[in-house]
């Protein structure tokens, strides 16, 4: 049996957790209090449920203690934290962790944003601690990235890599520290040119959704862009690159048809507006129709895992 520290008791936290209980793995999740730890069990175990509900027969543990009080380090194959996203607390728990847990056992940080090389920076055991970022929601999103930094072990994040593949993900290694790592790096892209199309009045936000969903982005479901170009020719998308490269946007900063919203505190579902008004009962509805596609396509995985 595996045995996988989760430090952190929020969302991501319950996600990932959830995620090594359903492939029968000793999860010890830790939080500030044990009541706090504690308290994430049942959302882990539903979570569990919706990767497979015979989870149970695999004999995993799932097991609450305080992030200060743990000291069961003993046959550990992973330690991975996901608590707040500020520079000071992260770096105060690796430097107490680089103490503590022993210098064999991967520690992988779960930050979107901060970089492994500044978290782990002056550490003695530096070597062994990469980040290891997940997608909301982090039990259903199988990716994972493993992103090496200044003096990460390119060896032990391959094994970090065969460790969450046996625990049903599909990690891709990021061999340099750079902002963004690599899908958010690839989303941004995507991201960049969706709204300046919209700053320019050539597509609606309505538009840019349809666009993608019902042509490439249906196809990605499928393979990822360089497989999807390896099966329709490269020369086609080069012909075309030479003419739409150069008119790409370039823009360095978020245009001011998003940056407007965001002051105007209209960021979308959660605070009732974005692009446009969300009624409670259809948030609700978008946001329930958004889990079941996301459930139905991780399923749709499983019955079709990749070739390779």
């Amino acid at each position: 049996m595996s045995k996988v520290v989760v430090i952190g008791t929020g969302t991501m936290g319950v996600g990932i957790a959830a995620g090594f209980l359903a492939y029968g793995a000793k999860t010890i999740i830790l939080g500030r209090d044990q009541a706090k730890a504690d308290g994430t069990f049942k959302a882990v175990e539903a979570c569990a449920d919706a990767i497979d509900l015979k989870w149970r027969d695999l004999g995993g543990q799932l097991i609450g203690g305080t992030i200060a009080g743990w000291s069961d380090w003993a046959d550990t194959d992973f330690v991975i934290e996901t608590v707040s996203e500020r520079m000071d607390l992260k770096k105060e728990l690796f430097a107490d962790l680089d103490k503590r847990v022993p210098a064999h056992v991967p520690i992988g940080s779960n930050s979107s944003g901060f970089p492994i090389s500044d978290i782990a920076k002056g550490l003695t055991t530096a070597n062994r601690m990469f980040n290891a970022h997940y997608f909301m929601p982090a039990h259903v999103v199988p990716l994972v990235e493993v992103v090496l930094g200044e003096k990460s072990d390119p060896a032990l994040a391959e094994k970090v890599c065969e460790f969450y593949r046996a625990h049903g993900k599909k990690p891709v290694l990021v061999k340099k520290d750079i902002p963004g790592f690599l899908a958010n790096r690839i989303q941004h892209a995507l991201m960049r040119e969706a709204l300046s199309l919209v700053q320019e009045g050539i597509a609606t936000p309505d538009d840019i959704d349809t666009a993608v969903r019902y042509s490439f982005g249906f196809r990605y479901a499928a393979v990822g862009p360089m497989t999807q170009k390896e099966i329709s020719g490269w020369e086609g998308m080069t012909l075309a690159a030479e003419v739409i490269y150069p008119s790409l946007s370039n823009i360095t900063a978020p245009p001011a048809c998003v940056m407007d919203l965001v002051k105007a505190g209209k960021s979308g579902i959660a605070k009732g507006e974005g692009f446009k008004k969300w009624p409670a009962d259809e948030a609700a509805k978008v946001k329930q129709n958004y889990e079941i596609r996301l459930k139905a396509a991780f399923e749709v995985l499983k019955l079709a895992p990749d070739e390779s």
